[in-house]
């Protein structure tokens, strides 16, 4: 109750300051998006009731009506992502992940620096098709086994946390901000990013992290030994084998409905459509891996989440609040294109650390929007920079997921986490500042 009391309070507060300088309408609007992310922060209430107060609170307000609001909880978006959750679900019940983990954790070296390389690389493959959370679960215990030393230790769960986050960003289903991303631009009639087009462009920023941050925290530990070896796991049972297939399947169906242009085409079929469609394939009899009963263990309250981050970025546009702050910010459009990547990437990166990154990216994209209509820049490469950077928090338990996880298991201290996460911040935009302009702009 307490948390509660103090969320009202500082959402009141937001109201207040913002009638400065904000009309009446833009005013309530602050202070609820306040009242939300404190809300989802502080967890006095659980997230599936926070994300469900927008179709309440908007309507009541006037700031959205309620059929403009709700039409939000049924975006398209959304139902990729229950496909996703649905395969997810079936590669854990038949323990596929397990067999999976194990056989990229035993291709590296037995030290301390392979195991790091093979924890932080496991994890953020697994995390490109599995949930953030589902994945340092499942792979945490595995550090805290593997070794005493509590230095090592500490750098394993880590290295869990942190592949977790660049891992995330490797698929448009691997990470919440992915999906509302494409959401935002599917409302905005923007041009699409196909599935591997996505895989195509991120890859060279993941394949980046992934040998620098191992790296880094593999520093000063070559004294170490390992504790304990992992133990080879067994051939792939028959229905292991039928699930690699259908997701084999499921990669080639998604590479021939892509676009390569001009040479080619695609299919034209809905990505969404295409993944759903495996995923209710995992019901069928004789084919599939699960039942209604298993359907319980989907995260319904992260899809009440996504309806709620798609709200608050409609509310943003249609009540103009979006061009407004943009307004505010045009001195920045007069700036090269390399200091407005870098200005957007660190305010991103460094804010997500104490708020959601599904909340502050359903802020941010309509505010980029603005700024990029009044601005010379590639519209998708500015939306696609504040996106990553919203999935690459490293210094804080309360930024991810993951890194809460990490936290929980003991081996890590709030002061290592932010001493390393900070560097890896400004790493982080360094780097994706580099891609987008090396990269990105060409191709998207």
């Amino acid at each position: 109750m307490k948390n509660m009391i103090i969320s009202l309070f500082v959402s009141v507060v937001f109201f207040f300051v913002a009638t400065t300088t904000f009309s009446m309408q833009h005013s309530i609007l602050i202070a609820l998006i306040a009242l939300f992310v404190i809300l989802w922060t502080n967890e006095s209430l659980p997230i599936g009731v926070v994300s469900l107060l927008p179709i309440i609170l908007f309507p009541a307000f006037g700031i959205l009506d309620i059929k403009t609001t709700t039409a939000n909880y049924s975006n398209t978006t959304i139902f990729l992502f229950m496909g996703g959750f649905m395969i997810a679900i079936a590669t854990q019940k038949i323990n596929l992940h397990k067999y999976i983990s194990n056989k990229l954790l035993t291709i590296f070296p037995n030290t301390p620096r392979g195991m790091i390389f093979s924890l932080a690389i496991t994890s953020a493959l697994l995390s490109s098709i599995l949930s953030n959370s589902t994945t340092a679960l499942l792979l945490i215990p595995i550090a805290v086994f593997l070794t005493h030393d509590l230095r090592l230790k500490a750098r394993l769960a880590l290295s869990i946390a942190y592949g977790c986050s660049i891992g995330g960003i490797i698929t448009p289903i691997g990470t919440p901000p992915n999906l509302i991303l494409l959401g935002f631009m599917q409302q905005h009639n923007l041009e699409p990013i196909a599935f591997i087009q996505w895989m195509v462009l991120v890859a060279p920023l993941a394949l980046i992290m992934l040998i620098i941050i191992p790296y880094i925290l593999s520093l000063g530990l070559s004294d170490i030994k390992l504790d304990k070896k992992l133990e080879m796991t067994e051939k792939l049972l028959p229905n292991q084998k039928r699930l690699l297939f259908i997701l084999l399947g499921l990669v080639v169906t998604l590479l021939v409905n892509s676009k390569i242009e001009p040479y080619y085409s695609g299919l034209g079929l809905n990505e969404t459509a295409i993944l759903l469609s495996f995923g209710l394939l995992m019901f069928v009899p004789k084919i599939g891996f699960i039942e209604w009963e298993d359907a319980k263990n989907i995260p319904y309250e992260i899809i009440f989440l996504f309806g709620a981050g798609f709200a608050i970025a409609a509310a943003f546009s249609k009540t103009g609040l979006a061009n407004v702050i943009a307004n505010y910010m045009l001195s920045l459009t007069h700036l090269p294109v390399i200091a407005l990547i870098l200005i957007i990437a660190t305010m991103i990166t460094f804010t997500t650390e104490i708020t959601s990154n599904t909340a502050l990216i359903s802020i941010a994209l309509p505010i980029i929007y603005s700024l990029g209509q009044v601005a010379s820049v590639n519209m998708t490469l500015i939306l696609m920079v504040a996106t990553i950077c919203a999935s690459y928090a490293f210094m804080l338990p309360i930024a991810t997921p993951p890194n809460a996880i990490a936290m929980s298991s003991g081996a890590v201290k709030v002061k290592e986490m932010a001493k390393f996460g900070f560097f890896i911040n400004i790493l982080a935009i360094l780097m994706i500042t580099i891609v987008a302009l090396v990269y990105w702009q060409y191709f998207i």
